[in-house]
């Protein structure tokens, strides 16, 4: 009889819950963010991402830890809950990174190590819910770094562990705490991502019934419930500043409140972007911009302090950001951005600039004010923000370019393509800056390049040329990285032996399935076309690796032939990507996003952008805004991959890019497809880069 009561609590509380968040469901359920599945990538080594309830750019992101759990702290399939932690990088490597202030609900009992037995789960943007077999429920929601729990119970003894220690990856490093009435707040000190550097996170947390706090030990507080409630609030609140900042932060508001004005906030900025067409590809295609805007993280306060990189407050007219992964990011995710959300995208360069004043590091420094991953190549994406009219003042932080260049590594044939790419940045932005005897020397140090192609990349036919990390390759092989010269492809099929034999090369390098989506090193390839006699080729490439299936040999697998990735690379599943590839805190999703839209970047550092025949019929950027531009598809059909005509504001566009200055600016753009190549559109006419 106990049972049959307890059995049906349980069943009773799951739906109340479950009524409660699908009514919520349902009031937005014509909305652009309810085409978002936040389980996608959330299984496996197929993104390493989660369905945590987050916010655009925030700091804040609540979530399931789950046992086993992937680098996000996450794993679909898992049934066995540890708890619900704060903050994450989302789909990065090492053991993943962040996992703080974890709370774990339990019921009946005080010890730590009981089990929780998920029963049912579902989540949107901005909220996570989930049943346990135990009688627990939990629901979650964010907005800016402001969060909800809220739990139902069981009668009896009841309340949470809440663990100040918890991280992903074993990054604990210090904390302090104050309770005050029911209020737990204080600092929590860890590791970045790879354990690099170091980040704080000021935090304050309420609870709406408390009858006792207990500190136990290793940092961790236990709370006691009173026995009659039966449902109990959790406020959390976030601040990289201070501990006050982060108590000011927190509001009155319910979770039904919270999760209203977060899931507004995901539709004003998803639909900055709007797609129409195929209903599943739709759905793919939000799953995959959310993710693009996961990070960086906002972190200054509504005043405009923030904690500097040396640990002192600092204060800006701009929003800054911080968390970064740049060298991952910056070919895909950050132009991605500086298209569709300029409004984000100048404080996004200016914070990027202002790594510079406080000694940036490939990593991170000692004293973040965010988790963070790596910072490689800023100093393109400066140049890049720059030329495309954001405001990047390089007079303060010259000195700080110079220097991080003068330090670059050029010991093994990747690193030597990589750091060559920021040599030419800089010498563009000493260009800029008048500084013409300093520009032109470090352009002829980025020319050196050629020597060192010659030197590993010219002979194809030595036997490690398709060997996974051969000469000390990060995640590469001579194949994949002999095409990074993005910043000179005319000299680099001129090294190569002229457009007729960089045709064939390509040709042989897709034919033979070297070409490796599940990693960074050759992403721009399929693109590589356009700078040839035969650009409808790379109009193809592009279709085939965003819809198609194709043959793929994992990046860190050397045996090629056995087991490989037979399928499409991007799925709406919680496997959604190739075995081994991160999605890298939107750098892949981002690359698909861009694929899909028909305008990627053609080199960032230039405001140039390669066109494709978008996935759907239409695509709009900033609908809303006055400067909205249109790209409408002719004659839309799934075979129809390659461009026969296009027009820009009804005047024929003979040319296969854009400017940024020309999307910027609205309009309409008009692609006319088809199922045969036109070989003679922008022939002759086509943007390659070059460096004299």
């Amino acid at each position: 009889m106990l049972y049959r009561l307890f059995f049906s609590a349980t069943l009773f509380i799951i739906f109340l819950a479950k009524s409660h968040a699908q009514s919520a469901y349902h009031a937005f359920k014509n909305d652009i963010s309810s085409q978002v599945n936040v389980f996608l990538g959330t299984s496996g080594d197929h993104g390493q991402l989660s369905p945590a309830a987050s916010y655009p750019f925030s700091l804040m992101s609540i979530g399931p830890q789950t046992y086993p759990h992937l680098h996000a702290g996450y794993e679909y399939s898992a049934k066995e809950y540890l708890g619900f932690t704060h903050n994450r990088m989302e789909g990065v490597g090492c053991k993943g990174s962040g996992g703080n202030l974890l709370i774990k609900p339990f019921m009946g009992t005080r010890r730590e190590d009981d089990k929780l037995m998920r029963t049912q789960q579902q989540a949107w943007p901005g909220y996570f819910q989930v049943a346990f077999d135990n009688g627990i429920s939990a629901e979650f929601s964010v907005e800016k770094n402001e969060g909800r729990h809220h739990y139902r119970f069981n009668s009896g003894d009841k309340g949470f562990y809440i663990d100040l220690s918890h991280t992903l990856d074993n990054q604990f490093v210090a904390e302090e705490h104050r309770i005050e009435g029911n209020r737990l707040s204080g600092w929590i000190e860890s590791k970045t991502t790879c354990n690099a550097g170091k980040y704080r996170l000021y935090y304050a947390l309420e609870i709406s019934d408390v009858a006792s706090w207990e500190n136990a030990d290793n940092h961790k507080v236990l709370v006691r419930l009173p026995q009659a409630i039966r449902e109990a609030d959790v406020k959390v609140a976030f601040s990289s500043a201070s501990v006050e900042d982060a108590i000011a932060a927190l509001t009155k508001r319910t979770l039904s409140e919270i999760q209203t004005a977060s899931r507004a906030e995901w539709n004003k900025v998803l639909g900055q972007v709007q797609v129409k067409g195929d209903a599943d590809r739709e759905k793919l295609f939000y799953s995959l911009l959310y993710r693009t805007v996961q990070s960086p993280y906002v972190i200054s306060e509504k005043d405009g302090r923030y904690r500097g990189h040396d640990g002192s407050l600092q204060k800006s007219k701009e929003t800054m950001y911080n968390g970064w992964a740049i060298w991952d990011n910056y070919r895909t995710q950050l132009p991605l951005l500086s298209l569709a959300y300029p409004d984000k995208y100048q404080g996004i360069s200016s914070s990027i600039a202002n790594l510079y004043r406080f000694g940036k590091k490939d990593y991170a420094t000692q004293s973040e004010p965010s988790n963070t991953v790596r910072t490689e190549h800023a100093i393109v994406v400066l140049l890049d923000s720059y030329r495309k009219g954001y405001k990047v003042d390089f007079k303060p932080i010259i000195d700080s370019l110079i220097g991080e260049v003068d330090r670059l590594d050029f010991s093994s044939p990747d690193k030597a393509l990589e750091s060559s790419y920021d040599v030419w940045a800089l010498s563009e932005i000493l260009g800029i800056l008048k500084m013409d005897e300093l520009s032109e020397k470090y352009k002829q140090k980025a020319l050196a390049y050629k020597e060192y192609w010659n030197k590993d990349f010219k002979d194809m036919s030595r036997s490690d040329v398709d060997r996974m990390q051969a000469r000390k390759l990060y995640q590469g092989t001579i194949w994949q990285y002999r095409w990074f010269v993005p910043f000179d492809v005319k000299g680099l099929i001129d090294l190569i032996g002229g457009d007729e034999t960089y045709r064939e090369q390509l040709d042989y390098f897709f034919a033979n399935d070297l070409y490796n989506h599940a990693n960074e090193p050759d992403i721009q390839v399929p693109y590589m076309y356009n700078a040839s006699s035969e650009i409808w080729k790379s109009q193809a490439m592009v279709h085939r690796y965003a819809k198609d299936t194709v043959v793929q040999y994992y990046f860190n697998d050397n045996s090629r032939g056995i087991d490989p990735f037979v399928d499409r690379i991007y799925k709406n599943q919680p496997k959604a990507f190739i075995r081994t590839m991160d999605d890298d805190a939107g750098a892949m999703s981002a690359w698909y996003v861009l694929a899909a839209t028909g305008i990627s970047p053609a080199c960032v550092g230039w405001p140039i952008y390669y066109l494709n025949v978008p996935l759907f019929e239409s695509v709009t950027l900033h609908p809303q805004s006055k400067n909205a531009f249109h790209i409408k598809v002719s004659n839309f059909a799934e075979e129809n991959i390659y461009i026969q005509a296009v027009k820009l504001n009804g005047k024929s566009l003979d040319r296969n890019y854009l400017t940024h200055e020309e999307v910027m600016k609205g309009g309409t753009l008009e692609i006319t497809a088809s199922a045969d190549p036109n070989k003679t559109w922008a022939a002759g006419k086509q943007w390659i880069s070059e460096l004299k």
